[in-house]
């Protein structure tokens, strides 16, 4: 699977409601409280992205960082309660991209977690992204299922990859009328069989869709990664 973030906190309750609040703007999270889960979710995901605490229990973040700079170069944001200038100095000069103390905004949060995915990951540099149980390459417009090329209709083609360019936006059923089907008297039913087809494509289970949700009454929303 593709990560937008690893957030690494020992302090469960920050984690989970940082991770949901992340999740609800489009981006997609894994969470650790220990050096042994971190170091589970590098071996077998990508993330683009790291949120790392300094206080982990027994651990130091400043030693997981050392150990995680091993493996890769993605950024790393540290966040923190302490707010000395010698830990923030520190966190830059072994690793760490920045430095976040908290109690933090989440808001404020997720604007510096978007900055960082723009700067580092620009759309035209991505291979690809996680939907659900697929693949998509976002430059060929091709939905891959363990490497098989999946074949997509002309019309699921096209609303799937509007959807992921939008991805975590509510849209609207008059948007992708106008914008994939360039026909605003298309009906309901035309939109319904497609979003079912596509569900039924890269949903694991398309009766209880976690990708591309109904937004009940409006429209539609689909977030990148497997569901939570």
């Amino acid at each position: 699977m593709i990560y937008d973030c690893l957030i690494i906190d020992d302090e469960k309750s920050l984690l989970d409601a940082t991770s949901e609040y992340l999740n609800l703007f489009g981006i997609s999270t894994v969470t650790a409280e220990s050096r042994e889960q971190c170091f589970e979710v590098l071996s077998k995901d990508r993330v683009k992205l790291i949120l790392l605490d300094i206080n982990l229990g027994d651990e130091s973040g400043f030693e997981l960082c050392k150990k995680i700079r091993q493996m890769t170069d993605v950024p790393i944001i540290f966040i923190s309660a302490r707010s000395s200038t010698d830990d923030m100095i520190l966190a830059l000069h072994i690793g760490g991209d920045d430095y976040i103390q908290k109690p933090y905004a989440l808001s404020y949060l997720l604007a510096k977690i978007q900055v960082f995915l723009k700067r580092y990951y620009p759309e035209d540099k991505l291979d690809g992204v996680s939907v659900g149980r697929c693949e998509a390459d976002l430059k060929k417009e091709e939905l891959y299922n363990a490497g098989e090329r999946i074949k997509l209709k002309g019309m699921e083609k096209k609303l799937l990859f509007y959807l992921l360019k939008n991805q975590g936006r509510t849209i609207s059923k008059e948007e992708l009328f106008q914008n994939v089907w360039q026909d605003s008297i298309t009906g309901d039913n035309t939109l319904n069989v497609h979003i079912r087809r596509l569900r039924e494509k890269i949903e694991i289970d398309p009766n209880e869709p976690q990708v591309l949700r109904t937004v009940w009454g409006i429209g539609y929303m689909l977030t990148l990664g497997e569901g939570q």
